[in-house]
C-alpha cells in the first residue's frame, strides 16, 4: 500500500512538474520604439513669415496638406536657417515637407499652373519634376533614437 501510495505520488509530480516550472507570468511587450527627427532647413531667402514643416507617414496629402499630416510644426522666420525637431515618433518610414510661407497666410501660395509661388523642401532633396515631389521619392527611415536631415528650401521664382 506504501508501495502504491508512493508511485502514484511520484507519477502525480512527474506530470505536474511542468505546469509548475512554466512561467505563468505573460512576457513584457516590447514598448513602440521612438527617436526623434531633427530637421534643420536652409536657403530660406528673407526673414518674413512662418515656416512649416509637415511629417507624414504616407503618401495620401503629401506634400501640400498639412492638415492630414502625422504632425506639423510652425514658428516665425527668425533667420536664414532653422531647424525643427520631431519629437517621440515612432520608428519607421516618412517624408517631410517645408514651407516658407513669406506672406503667413497659412498656406503654400500658387500659380494658375499650381506651381509654388513660395519656398518648399522636401526631404531626400529630391529632384523635382512635372507633378511635384513624390512621396516614394521623398522617404526616409526613422530606426534609431535620433536622425538628423538638411532640407535645402527651394523657390522657383524670385522674390515678389
Amino acid at each position: 500500500m506504501k508501495t502504491l501510495l508512493t508511485l502514484l505520488l511520484t507519477l502525480f509530480l512527474a506530470a505536474t512538474a511542468p505546469l509548475l516550472a512554466e512561467n505563468t507570468t505573460p512576457a513584457p511587450v516590447d514598448p513602440v520604439q521612438t527617436g526623434k527627427i531633427i530637421v534643420h532647413i536652409t536657403g530660406l531667402r528673407n526673414l518674413e513669415g512662418m515656416l512649416g514643416a509637415s511629417l507624414y507617414s504616407s503618401k495620401k496629402g503629401f506634400p501640400d496638406t498639412p492638415e492630414i499630416s502625422l504632425s506639423t510644426l510652425i514658428k516665425k522666420v527668425t533667420a536664414t536657417e532653422d531647424t525643427f525637431v520631431f519629437e517621440n515618433v515612432p520608428f519607421g518610414t516618412y517624408a517631410l515637407a517645408t514651407l516658407h510661407d513669406e506672406n503667413g497666410n497659412g498656406k503654400m501660395d500658387k500659380t494658375f499652373f499650381g506651381l509654388p509661388r513660395e519656398g518648399c523642401g522636401i526631404s531626400t532633396n529630391p529632384k523635382i519634376g512635372m507633378g511635384g515631389p513624390k512621396f516614394d521619392n521623398s522617404v526616409f527611415t526613422l530606426n534609431s533614437k535620433e536622425l538628423e536631415l538638411t532640407i535645402n528650401t527651394r523657390y522657383l521664382f524670385k522674390s515678389k
